[in-house]
């Protein structure tokens, strides 16, 4: 059993990043959860390891925390290099880097909970006004991901040929993520077929909202 702690929330999509991504390299690892909808996020000891309060973060064997889950991917991919998440060429990596960062770069921070809380407690932003909004942001950026994977050649099985990536990581937890709130994905072939392969891999399985110890 490695010393590996994630700190998490089962409903977070970058927690569910983590998560595969230690699953797929076959990391033992223990999870710390913090409920957002009582601000434990906030509490004096885990802003002492995160001072922005967010999940994930995790602490590695030798006792180092590490917020921001691309930053704790790519310290998975460094340390424990196999089976890699990152192609060997560099035109692949970048690639890779280039989809992943559409998706989590673009797409997830105007979707974070604390903007929509924000939209709700500042503007007065209704339930359907917040949907409308997730669904609006998550649109756009699909559909510029949707048509990279529909007509570049090195789209495989998965986001990049036959493997899976990084990219396909953040895909998945962004596809998880939106049944929330009824994103329709009918306009988006590709993702929808490369999530769906994902999500019947086991460490996809393991890494759901559902199936963590703080999920209700």
């Amino acid at each position: 059993m490695s010393g590996i702690v994630l700190h998490s929330f089962f409903r977070s999509s970058t927690s569910f990043r983590v998560r595969a991504a230690l699953r797929l390299k076959g990391i033992d690892f223990k999870q710390n959860t913090y409920d957002f909808r009582k601000n434990e996020q906030r509490s004096a000891e885990y802003l002492t390891r995160n001072p922005q309060g967010l999940v994930p973060t995790l602490t590695t064997d030798d006792g180092v925390d590490i917020p921001q889950s691309l930053a704790i991917i790519e310290w998975l991919e460094e340390t424990y290099p196999e089976p890699a998440l990152l192609p060997e060429d560099r035109a692949g990596r970048a690639r890779v880097r280039s989809l992943a960062h559409a998706i989590a770069l673009d797409v997830h921070p105007v979707n974070n909970l604390r903007i929509l809380n924000y939209l709700k407690e500042r503007f007065g932003g209704s339930e359907k006004a917040i949907a409308d909004w997730f669904r609006h942001w998550v649109g756009l950026g699909f559909q510029s991901v949707e048509q990279r994977l529909k007509i570049d050649k090195d789209t495989g099985t998965f986001c990049h040929g036959e493997t899976v990536t990084l990219a396909d990581i953040c895909l998945t937890a962004q596809y998880v993520n939106n049944s929330r709130f009824a994103v329709d994905h009918k306009p988006f072939p590709n993702i929808q077929r490369i999530a769906a392969v994902c999500l019947e891999m086991p460490e996809f399985k393991a890494a759901m909202p559902a199936a963590q110890p703080d999920a209700v």
